[in-house]
């Protein structure tokens, strides 16, 4: 397979792409946690729900850092991100002007605000696309030693970013030449796992997210609801500790974007991940258990989110 290096607004799909793998692949929600180093065998599904076609196998464990929230909406998982006193500027515009946050394990944070305010400056920041021109950032994960992203050299911060983090963007930064099934492939494959465990292990992603049969369609053959699906499989193939999303809804009509969110809130939160997400939607920031509203470069307001209940209905009321 011929590597390619294609240009997208916040960097290339070789970082987004998370090619380099760690030790462990990350399991597909429904199958349980693989801790072998080898890929696991596929599994058939057994059922599929609205938005989630679910490996038949049990269910992934959730961590031990991980903690529902208390009766106060308030959190107490163990800090996985902390930024403090984020500072950056763009020439005379100032986009983040001294940002403290943690986020904690197992949170789904949905960060808000006009254009302009910062949002997304704060998420390629907490994420290490950008290195803030004062402040720090540290990656607490518990099963890897903890990282001060913001200390760490242009390549160091690609390899974080490749090896333990996940993106998913609006446009998806799909390769258009590729299938379905190498696109999610394509990041275990250019870490060195053999091309029939990588397509196994995708297919497997795939299925879990209801793509089953579609594993050989390119993404012209594809709608925009299942294209997202395969950027989300794409970003969990490697088992990242946290997924960036960037208006991974923003392109969609709005049956297809619940859906899709439906995906995204299963396969990472619902697996004890951890999924920070820039967005719009007043309707897509209440399915999250967090709100973080910015402007002016600053957080102005950090809540549990109360969710209505057509909200808590829209993914059956497990978060």
């Amino acid at each position: 397979m011929v590597r390619r290096r294609h240009q997208g607004r916040c960097g290339t799909v070789e970082d987004m792409t998370n090619h380099a793998v760690p030790p462990h692949q990350a399991t597909p929600p429904g199958a349980p946690h693989q801790t072998s180093h080898q890929t696991p065998a596929l599994q058939t599904p057994a059922h599929q729900t609205p938005a989630l076609q679910a490996p038949a196998q049990g269910t992934a464990p959730r961590p031990a850092s991980h903690q529902d929230p208390a009766s106060d909406g308030s959190w107490t998982g163990g800090a996985l991100l902390s930024a403090r006193g984020l500072v950056k500027s763009y020439g005379s515009t100032r986009a983040l002007a001294g940002v403290d946050v943690t986020v904690r394990a197992g949170e789904s944070v949905a960060i808000m605000g006009p254009s302009g305010s910062g949002k997304t400056t704060l998420m390629h920041v907490l994420s290490g696309i950008l290195l803030p021109d004062v402040g720090s950032v540290r990656l607490t994960d518990a099963g890897d030693a903890p990282v001060e992203v913001t200390a760490l050299g242009e390549e160091a911060r690609a390899r974080l970013r490749r090896e333990r983090l996940g993106f998913v963007f609006q446009d998806g930064l799909l390769l258009p030449e590729l299938t379905a099934q190498e696109n999610v492939a394509l990041p275990l494959m250019l870490s060195g796992v053999p091309r029939a465990a990588a397509e196994q292990h995708a297919g497997q992603w795939l299925a879990a997210l209801g793509l089953d049969g579609m594993q050989d369609r390119r993404l012209g053959q594809l709608s925009g609801g299942q294209a997202q699906r395969v950027a989300i499989a794409r970003a969990q193939v490697a088992d990242p500790s946290v997924v960036f999303a960037d208006e991974p809804t923003g392109a969609l009509d709005s049956a297809t974007s619940a859906s899709v969110l439906t995906a995204l809130l299963d396969s990472t939160v619902g697996r004890g991940r951890t999924l920070v997400m820039v967005t719009h939607d007043e309707a897509t920031a209440a399915r999250c258990s967090r709100l973080l509203r910015v402007q002016d470069g600053r957080i102005v307001a950090d809540s549990a989110v109360r969710r209505t209940p057509a909200a808590a209905g829209a993914d059956g009321g497990q978060r």
